[in-house]
């Protein structure tokens, strides 16, 4: 007699008897039970066969066990498009496109973890309705250098911040039964030489700057499933890093889930085997670049793997550890009964990528209250720059997708004036013309023969009898600008922007620059400029956000998640660490000497150096006031807790949101400190003359700093402030204190 044996994905007919039954197939049995029972139903065949890719974004299940295949899809802005099986070529498929949500800068910028959560449920929602398995997102790279080609897609500066951004992120994803992969782990900080830097950081600065945002991914997102980055620790590659991945990530951090490489990040077999890695994709092997018909059989982790196990050369043990991981991702998604069913491209999502724009987007610099447009007394709008016009979600690497629809800046202007006023629009600069990635193509046509002083003399003149003047430029998701395996070649800004802006203003007083980018820009004309706007890269619906925000349909909420320097040579990874643009085909040394000192940490101990920008600066169309912080103790025990509390009031005519930001600062210590970190947030709405109190709760691992000699966190007993703040230089109050 057959018994039939249903998975999510396939039915397997096994000849069993009533008492054989698996126990892995009984969704009432503990995951950990479940997963040994499928282990040890297993071959050492069919578990290396786990381990490895069997196409360009899946792996091999189990038929004969009804274990099903696990898919990978790119994000972590959207769902990538599908791509031929063996090829990086599009699949053609027409039911494969996506909504695009904002760029994970702009998520970073509206600090709060409600954006961050919604966000997550969404992009899993389509990730399940296409029926991945893994979603290879989010990113929590720290933002070393504003030249980092891959800063767009992280979540900025700050340890703390990044952490609690990320957590409800992975929480969103993963309640659709889909595992959010957190990359690129770790210290994958700039794009030229990926493959072949070799990071030399002190303990410090790893522990308390480059990991804490993957600490929290793990130990409070519970992530089903971490990505190893291309570089360089220790000499060793980390997609098979022995202090990173075992001692440090399954080691001291206790994570279950599984550890995939980046693709083509494996390099040896036999560290492979050995140091943490679980599921190898996208190796550049020989079998591969051929395109052999066993090509995956040639990865690091298939047949070299077997060959050894099978020449006594390596035991099972690490095998087992690999496919329990594996077998646990496989329960808590495509095994899981209880997974929802997903959706795709509804007006709930649409309404998502709106929303986190609108919240993300930072009003910079607003003199004269030139913002928001007064729509009953302009009659002429004017808009010049080719981002404005320009397709957004196309190209900048793996993040590039295939959208429904993207409603560029023009046209959300436009359809928001109406006929309102009249809106004309001047190309002022020529940057890329194209837009394609992966075969992907826009479709638009930006070529314009015009020389730049054409160009710049059209849109003085549409510029000059305007009652508004608005500006769209900064940078693009071309090569050498914010884009994957590139870095930019300087802070400025490319294609001759500088002179369409200086020009513009010198015409009309009214002019509102909005600098789209995933990373801080150079701004030499910044006191000719009246108003200034951060815009992020924002996705399907980047118009209409931008246009809530300028019209003020929508009060500005945004806070920066990094600094903007004046120029390059104010940031420390130039000063003082190191960093090469040139390419090199051989392992380079490059030194963290800036250690712990990155960002605001940097620029709070220079006394004649000031940021363009600071971190957690943004402004709004109201105003707020704080009023005397208190504390409800003037000294806290070690094993104990404080209270801070801060009463904010909106002093202005107009609803809003402010961002209240709380550092604490070690008065002294054994060990060099900042002068203050980020160590708590609250985002708070605020109806006009409403008032809200605000608190904190400050523990032991607030005040603690990483000594490296003892390898732990250390709480010194001494002298300590809370510090209340609107901004890393906008301090609105002080409480001292005292760890006994």
């Amino acid at each position: 007699m057959k018994k039939v044996l249903f998975s999510l994905a396939l039915a397997v007919t096994l000849p069993l008897s009533a008492q054989q039954k698996p126990v892995y197939l009984d969704a009432s049995k503990p995951i950990e039970e479940r997963v040994e029972d499928a282990l040890n139903r297993l071959t050492v065949k069919e578990k290396v066969a786990m381990l490895h890719a069997q196409s360009k974004f899946s792996s091999a299940g189990v038929p004969r066990l009804g274990i099903p295949e696990f898919w990978m899809t790119d994000g972590p802005h959207g769902i990538r498009p599908e791509v031929l099986w063996d090829e990086w070529d599009q699949a053609g498929w027409t039911n494969d496109s996506c909504v695009a949500y904002p760029a994970l800068t702009c998520l970073a910028a509206t600090w709060n973890p409600e954006m961050s959560m919604l966000y997550g449920k969404s992009i899993g929602e389509e990730a399940r309705y296409r029926n991945k398995t893994v979603l290879l997102g989010p990113g929590v790279n720290i933002y070393r250098t504003p030249l980092n080609g891959r800063n767009f897609e992280y979540m900025g500066e700050d340890p703390y911040l990044a952490g609690c951004m990320v957590v409800p992120y992975i929480q969103g994803v993963q309640q659709n039964g889909v595992a959010a992969c957190v990359k690129h782990f770790a210290l994958n900080n700039h794009e030229v030489n990926r493959h072949t830097t070799n990071v030399i950081v002190d303990d410090r600065a790893l522990y308390e700057i480059y990991l804490p945002a993957f600490k929290a991914a793990v130990q409070q997102g519970r992530a089903w499933a971490i990505m190893g980055s291309y570089n360089l620790y220790k000499n060793q590659h980390v997609c098979h890093n022995r202090y990173l991945l075992n001692d440090i990530l399954k080691g001291e951090w206790g994570f279950d889930g599984v550890v995939v490489s980046d693709w083509g990040g494996v390099h040896d077999t036999d560290q492979s085997i050995t140091n943490g890695l679980d599921m190898e994709f996208g190796s550049w092997t020989n079998g591969l670049s051929s395109g052999a018909s066993n090509a995956y059989d040639n990865y690091y982790l298939a047949m070299p793997y077997l060959q050894r196990i099978r020449e006594g050369k390596a035991g099972t043990k690490e095998l087992d550890d690999k496919v329990r991981r594996i077998l646990r991702l496989a329960f808590r998604t495509t095994m899981d009964v209880n997974r929802p069913f997903g959706s795709l491209l509804s007006s709930e999502h649409y309404e998502a990528a709106r929303r986190i724009g609108e919240e993300g987007i930072v009003l910079l610099q607003n003199k004269n209250s030139v913002l928001p447009i007064n729509l009953d007394r302009a009659k002429k709008i004017a808009v010049v720059g080719e981002n404005a016009v320009k397709m957004m979600t196309v190209g900048g690497g793996s993040s590039s997708l295939k959208v429904q629809r993207e409603l560029s800046p023009l046209d959300g202007i436009k359809a928001r004036v109406g006929d309102k006023a009249e809106v004309v629009y001047a190309r002022g600069y020529v940057g890329d013309a194209t837009g394609e990635y992966n075969g992907v193509v826009t479709g638009q046509n930006l070529k314009d023969d015009r020389t730049p002083e054409e160009l710049i003399a059209d849109a003085v003149k549409v510029a000059q009898d305007a009652d508004y003047v608005i500006f769209i430029g900064g940078l693009n998701k071309s090569t050498g600008q914010d884009c994957e395996d590139s870095d930019r070649e300087g802070l400025g800004l490319s294609y001759g922007q500088d002179a369409v802006i200086s020009a513009l203003a010198k015409v009309n007083k009214n002019l509102i620059v909005v600098n789209i980018s995933g990373n801080a820009v150079a701004m030499p004309w910044v006191n000719e400029v009246p108003a200034i706007v951060q815009d992020w890269y924002l996705g399907s619906e980047a118009g209409s956000a931008l246009a809530a925000i300028l019209v003020g349909d929508v009060n500005p909420s945004g806070k920066l998640p990094f600094t903007f320097p004046v120029k390059l040579a104010d940031v420390p990874a130039h000063i003082l660490g190191e960093y090469t643009s040139k390419r090199s085909n051989d392992v380079i040394d490059i030194k963290y000497n800036e250690g712990i000192f990155v960002g605001y940490r940097w620029t709070d101990k220079q006394k004649k150096v000031k940021p363009l920008f600071p971190f957690g600066h943004g402004l709004s169309y109201t105003t707020f006031e704080y009023g005397k912080p208190t504390a409800d103790s003037k000294t806290m025990q070690a094993d104990g807790t404080l209270t801070v509390k801060v009463t904010v009031r909106n002093t202005g005519a107009c609803e809003g949101q402010e961002v209240v930001q709380m550092y604490i600062s070690d008065k002294k210590s054994s060990l060099p400190r900042p002068v203050k970190e980020l160590k708590g947030f609250r985002k708070i709405k605020l109806a006009p003359g409403e008032a809200k109190e605000v608190i904190f709760t400050i523990d032991k691992e607030a005040l603690s700093f990483f000594d490296d000699a003892k390898h732990a966190w250390v709480a010194e007993p001494g002298k300590f402030e809370a510090v209340i703040a609107a901004s890393a230089t906008d301090i609105k109050g002080v409480i001292p204190f005292e760890l006994r």
